[in-house]
């Protein structure tokens, strides 16, 4: 029997072009929601018009969530389109290189911060005035286990940086009837990315860099194996839903039993 959870509900979605956050997007579409998908990338249309199929109602809004002006454009713009906006799930971030802390540039360590922490900060400041007006929303930004993890300091830092900013939001903004969470993913199966996130072709000793990050990862999980998308999509949506009313502040670890 289908669950329509998000039955009047607007969400938005920021990295919704591929991976997570298409799939988050189609799953709260299918119960119910209407939903404004955020990314930079021109395939994000694709998935709108996926959406508006399912007889959902949806924009597509193209942004570089990077940049405080243009993340604060998006939520604008959503907002005015659907004149509510109950809940943001932030999924934009990911490794750019994997590699040991002293082998990265400087501006390597900029850019891992501007992808990792920074979209979630900027959307998450942009969404407040909206939901403290309407005295209610929720908020479940995407962290990782990589927090503590090898050849990923600048992701790890970020991550981390999301973490405090999620608790820190759900201290702050509890009264006024906004939640906050996050989910920590460990490593996912994904479909191969329509935009990578690196072009650059990696050297024998960037793929053996690489590689152990796979196998730190596959070690941590006590279930020895990736997860898969739907399964970091169940939790992000218990997390935005109303199954969730009495959660909040809190990192839900989903990674096989890798903590962190």
């Amino acid at each position: 029997m289908m669950r329509e959870r998000f039955s009047g509900k607007v969400m938005a979605v920021t990295g919704a072009g591929q991976g997570i956050g298409k799939a988050v997007a189609l799953a709260a579409a299918a119960e119910g929601a209407d939903v404004a998908l955020i990314d930079r990338a021109e395939h994000v249309e694709d998935v709108c018009q996926q959406i508006r199929r399912l007889g959902r109602s949806a924009i597509a809004i193209r942004a570089d969530l990077e940049v405080w002006q243009e993340a604060e454009a998006a939520l604008r713009q959503a907002h005015s389109y659907f004149g509510q906006l109950d809940i943001l799930v932030n999924n934009v971030g990911g490794t750019i290189w994997a590699r040991p802390f002293a082998d990265y540039a400087p501006q390597q360590i900029e850019a891992e911060v501007r992808r990792s922490l920074f979209p979630t900060l900027w959307c998450c400041r942009a969404v407040l005035p909206f939901m403290l007006e309407q005295q209610r929303g929720v908020i479940v930004n995407v962290s990782s286990v990589a927090t503590r993890g090898v050849n990923r300091v600048p992701y790890s830092a970020s991550k981390g940086g999301v973490n405090a900013l999620t608790q820190s939001l759900a201290m702050e903004f509890a009264a006024a009837g906004i939640r906050v969470n996050a989910t920590a993913p460990g490593g996912t199966d994904a479909p191969p990315r329509l935009t990578p996130r690196n072009s650059e072709i990696p050297t024998v000793q960037e793929q053996a860099w690489y590689d152990r990050v796979v196998s730190q990862t596959l070690d941590a999980s006590l279930m020895h194996r990736y997860g898969s998308v739907d399964e970091q999509v169940a939790a992000i949506l218990f997390l935005a839903s109303d199954e969730a009313s009495y959660i909040t502040g809190t990192i839900l670890p989903v990674a096989g039993g890798d903590l962190g």
